[in-house]
Order: structure tokens, then sequence, then C-alpha cells
């Protein structure tokens, strides 16, 4: 089981968008956090880039820290959601809902300025299943 040993989220990170949506990112990674803090019971749990949060799987040859399986980190502009098992599962990739997709920028990663409940529901489960399959492939226990 991993410790954490960084502070919460950014907290107080919220600013007026100039779009006039309020932008929330300390509330943004919290949301991320609880998504990935389970997978920490059985999975390395590691601070990412000073600021963020890191899944990795069981370490191999080929990955000897193990292969990335999520990560969050605060950004400039966002808070981004790494989720590998979305870029190797077409499956996976497939279930991604419209309102989801333009949340994703490149393969496998998806930006948010404040939460969304709706979408990290979506996201949450999107996790579950690609854990499921990363185990199926040996990466993860």
């Amino acid at each position: 089981m991993a410790t954490r040993t960084r502070k919460p989220a950014a907290q107080g990170n919220t600013r007026r968008s100039t779009k006039g949506g309020t932008k929330d990112f300390g509330a943004a990674m919290a949301g991320f956090e609880k998504i990935l803090t389970p997978y920490g019971r059985t999975l390395k749990l590691s601070i990412w880039a000073s600021n963020g949060l890191m899944v990795s799987g069981t370490p191999t040859k080929k990955y000897p820290g193990g292969m990335m399986f999520a990560a969050a980190r605060p950004m400039k502009n966002y808070v981004s959601y790494h989720l590998m098992p979305i870029y190797m599962n077409p499956e996976l990739q497939a279930r991604i809902s419209p309102e989801l997709k333009v949340r994703m920028q490149g393969k496998a990663c998806f930006n948010f300025t404040a939460p969304d409940p709706a979408l990290f529901k979506e996201l949450a489960d999107l996790t579950r299943r690609g854990y499921d399959g990363f185990r199926k492939m040996g990466y993860v226990p």
C-alpha cells in the first residue's frame, strides 16, 4: 500500500473564466484523487511531476517502475487526467461519450477546469474498466 506525502490538491485555486464560467482546479484535482486513490491499495500510488498523482502497475522488465495506469496533474490552464488503458483498448475508446470526447486531448488525456459530476462518474467507470483490461493483460495485479 502506498502512502501519500503531498499536500491535498491546490486549495483556493478558483478563478473566474473569461467565458463566464468558474475554474476550480483544486476541486477538479480532488475529484481525480477520489477516482485514483482506491487503486493505490493494489498499485503503486506516487507523486507525479511534483503536484500530480500517478498510479502505476506491476514492475516488469520493460517497465521497471511499472507501466503508468492513470494520473492526474494540475497544469496552467486545466487539470489533466491521463488514462493509459484508453490508448490501448479500442473497446474502451468506443465507450467514451461525446460530452467526454470534447474534453479529450490526444489519445488518453482529458482536460477539465472544474469538476463535472457526470463526466467524473464516466471517467471512474472507464478507469474501472481500464483496470480490468490491464489486469487481463498482466500490467496490474
